[in-house]
């Protein structure tokens, strides 16, 4: 999906620790921190220091949110790794990035347009596939057009 419309990609929300936990389909949340597509290619922090309960407050409501999506069959619409992040952080009593209620639509513009690249290949792996369609698809509107 992302090789069609780059602002959707896949999420996940890793522990104090750093390890991931994602949705990755019907029934399967993965928490080894071996995310479904690979690698991260981009990443937020949220500063949890202010957080009453802090890194275990922060580690329960991810555990948490893994329970409940164990029990859910995904949905590319509605249903899906975005919400899995976004039940996360709605169980927890913090404001990031100037959002304080999560939804699916609103984590996939805040990752899209606030988070950092990991690195040059990062970027490469979420826009070049893009590009590359753009460039066909225009290439043959053009000859189809002569």
């Amino acid at each position: 999906i992302t090789w069609l419309i780059p602002v959707i990609g896949h999420l996940g929300i890793a522990d104090s620790r750093g390890v991931a936990s994602d949705f990755q389909g019907p029934y399967t949340v993965g928490e080894d921190g071996r995310m479904a597509f690979g690698n991260p290619t981009r990443a937020l922090k949220i500063d949890i220091s202010q957080l009453p309960g802090g890194a275990s407050t922060w580690d329960a409501a991810i555990k948490d949110a893994n329970e409940v999506y164990r029990g859910r069959m995904h949905n590319l619409c509605c249903d899906n790794c975005h919400s899995h992040v976004a039940n996360a952080l709605n169980r927890l009593d913090i404001t990031a990035y100037g959002i304080s209620k999560f939804d699916m639509v609103k984590l996939a513009f805040l990752v899209f347009f606030r988070a950092p690249f990991l690195s040059l290949n990062g970027f490469l792996y979420q826009f070049f596939p893009f590009i590359i369609m753009l460039v066909i698809f225009l290439a043959s509107t053009a000859i189809l057009q002569l």
